[in-house]
Parts: structure tokens; C-alpha cells; sequence
């Protein structure tokens, strides 16, 4: 695997469409969790001024990761995956639990959660294994269930959390990889069978998991939505109209909307800049998955293609189910929308992410 420095210029298209959505995360989260935080610590603006600075850590982190050659995330992804399978293993155990879950770790006044961690090193290992395993991936004994196991094994950690959707959505990003990595796509298939199999079981097993689908497939059939949470959000879509009821001007966010600043901040961003600012933040996600797609197919080599294509489609993926959750038009599940909720773990993560891909965009071909 071979390391080169970059010479090319930075994709600026991806780079600013991403800073615009971090410098728009600081007016929207500080506008969606004024009214907790006073509530909770006294002061409307404790909750804006630790965003702000994890926004301005994020943007230096993706800058400075932008300079280092991508070839040498992927030469120590195998030390990176096994930390990540050992926190995921830690958290299940030392954990800290917030409503039910057992999602982070803490230490000392630093509090992290594993599982964005662990998505991001499945996508280097992942890569790293594809590109090794070129010459015989047809042969599923050889290539596919060894890919199988690093998935598998991260995703089941995740999900005993219990963490379903983002154990889901692990598993649908590294199929999405092993398809680009030129995996045949009939065994995709039987894989997947087999894997939704698998996730249907699990999410009808406990009974609070069977009721809350129960409900959402109702509230499809119906319209209307039993879930405290969706009911708010669709009122402060609806309260936005099409222009917003101004920044600082939302009514779901004193204490209505449950986290109005991480899970539905898109909501927020509803009623606030109304169907205007909902279509404008959509249209950065496009930018940000049209300009990572280019970078991916003007990559120097293999790597380079899968690791971009691979970001970008995380990213992307989890905007879209954050947006879906939001309108109702999936199951409600915690997930934050990339560069936008409060949170310092995805921020961070999301933003290192980033800089890789800047960096493939500098090594690209013309």
C-alpha cells in the first residue's frame, strides 16, 4: 500500500457545503436548546458555547486530517477495528446509561459513544480487506464470510446496546461496500435475506420494539402518529409553513420537542426557516453526496474509490434517516443528522471523515 503526498487541490465544493452546515449548526442548536438548557443549568446559552467549540474543533480536525495521506488510515485500520470492538465490548459492560441504553463511554469528564467510532473503522477495515482480497472475492469461503464476521461482530455489539437502527444501518453501509468492492451480487443477496431475517426477528423479540412498529405502521395507515415525539415534530413543520416563524422564533423547542436539539433538530429547522430552509439544508446533503461520489470515481486507486464512496454514503445515509424519522416517515430512532445536531462524538467523527475524503479529492485524478 503505498503513500503519496497530496497535490491536488481540495475539493472546494464539498468543503464549503460542509462548513456552511457546521456554521448553520451553531445558530440552529443554540435557537433549539436555549429553552433546556436554562431549564436544566441555568443559562440558555451552556449547551450553544460546548457546540461552538466542538464546531470550531471539528473544522480544525478536518482541515488537519485533510493533510494526511489516507493510505495510512487504512495501513493501521486492523488496530483501529480492534479498538473499536474492544470499547464496544466495554461500553456493554462499564457503560453509561441513558434512557435504557448503555451507548457511552466516559472518562473523566470526556464522554464518547463507541458505535460512531466503530462505523467509521468497519468502513477503513473494511476497505483495507476488499482491496486485499481482489484477486479471489468471488470465493465466498475466502473473501465474503471473513467480511461477514468484522460486520456482523460490530454490528451485534452495537445492537445489544440495545442500538438497533444504528446496528441496521452499519450492516446496510458495509453491504454497500462489499457490492462496490466487486463482490457478486447474488451472494449480496442471499446475505441479505439472511440478515433481514435476522434484524425482523430481533425487532419483534422485545415487546417494546414490536409495539412501537406496530404503532408506526398504524400511524402510516392512519395519520396519526401515537409517538409524543413525531406529533411535536409535525406540528413545528407545520407551524414553519414555507418561509419559517424566524430563527429564535420556535415554540417546539420550550420543553415540547424532546431533543430539539440532537435527534429532531431537522424539526426545528422547519419550523424555524420553514420549507425554504429544509430544502436548503437538503440541498448541502446533495452537494456533500454529489461532490464525495465524484471524488470517489476520480480517485488514484481502489482504496481511494471505496473510502470515499463508502463516507459519503454513511453520511448520506444517516441525513436521509434523520429526515425520515423527523416527517414521520420512519420509525423513530435516535440518530443525529451529520454536522448539524448537538453531540460531540458524531460532530467529530463526521468531520475527521470529511478530511479523509478531502484528502483522496487532493490525490484524484484530473
Amino acid at each position: 500500500m503505498r503513500t503519496q503526498r497530496a497535490t491536488g487541490r481540495v475539493d472546494w465544493g464539498l468543503l464549503l457545503a460542509i462548513a456552511f452546515l457546521l456554521l448553520f449548526s451553531v445558530a440552529i442548536v443554540y435557537s433549539a436548546s436555549a429553552s433546556f438548557a436554562e431549564w436544566r443549568f441555568g443559562s440558555s446559552e451552556t449547551l450553544f458555547w460546548n457546540h461552538a467549540v466542538r464546531v470550531l474543533l471539528a473544522i480544525v480536525l478536518m482541515i488537519g486530517v485533510s493533510r494526511i495521506d489516507y493510505h495510512i488510515f487504512l495501513r493501521f485500520s486492523r488496530g483501529l477495528m480492534g479498538v473499536a470492538l474492544v470499547s464496544l465490548l466495554v461500553v456493554l459492560v462499564l457503560g453509561s446509561s441513558v434512557k435504557g441504553a448503555a451507548r457511552w463511554l466516559s472518562v473523566g469528564p470526556v464522554r464518547f459513544q463507541p458505535s460512531e467510532f466503530a462505523k467509521f473503522a468497519l468502513i477503513l477495515y473494511l476497505v483495507f480487506l476488499l482491496v486485499q482480497k481482489q484477486t479471489y472475492i468471488r470465493d465466498y469461503r475466502r473473501a465474503l464470510m471473513p467480511l461477514l464476521v468484522w460486520i456482523l461482530g460490530a454490528a451485534t455489539l452495537i445492537a445489544l446496546q440495545p442500538n438497533l437502527s444504528t446496528a441496521a444501518l452499519i450492516v446496510v453501509i458495509g453491504l454497500f461496500l462489499l457490492w462496490l468492492g466487486n463482490v457478486p451480487f447474488y451472494q449480496l443477496m442471499i446475505v441479505s435475506m439472511v440478515f433481514g431475517g435476522i434484524g425482523a426477528a430481533y425487532a419483534v423479540a422485545a415487546p417494546y420494539r414490536l409495539d412501537r412498529l406496530h404503532a408506526f405502521l398504524q400511524a402510516l395507515e392512519t395519520g396519526h402518529y401515537p409517538s409524543y415525539q413525531i406529533q411535536q415534530a409535525l406540528l413545528a413543520f407545520s407551524n414553519g409553513g414555507i418561509f419559517g416563524v424566524g430563527p429564535g422564533h420556535s415554540v417546539q423547542r420550550a420543553l415540547f420537542l424532546p431533543e430539539s436539539y440532537g435527534d429532531f433538530v431537522f424539526a426545528i429547522v422547519g419550523e424555524e426557516y420553514g420549507f425554504v430552509g429544509c430544502v436548503g439544508v437538503l440541498i448541502l446533503f446533495v452537494i456533500i453526496l454529489w461532490r464525495g461520489m465524484r471524488i470517489a470515481a476520480q480517485s488514484p486507486d481502489l482504496e481511494g474509490y471505496l473510502l470515499a464512496a463508502g463516507i459519503t454514503f454513511a453520511i448520506g445515509l444517516y441525513a436521509a434517516v434523520h429526515v425520515g424519522v423527523n416527517l414521520g416517515v420512519l420509525p423513530t430512532t435516535g440518530l443525529p443528522l451529520p454536522f448539524v445536531s448537538y453531540g460531540g462524538t458524531s460532530l467529530l467523527f463526521h468531520a475527521a471523515a470529511a478530511g479523509v475524503v478531502l484528502n483522496i479529492s487532493q490525490q484524484g485524478q484530473q
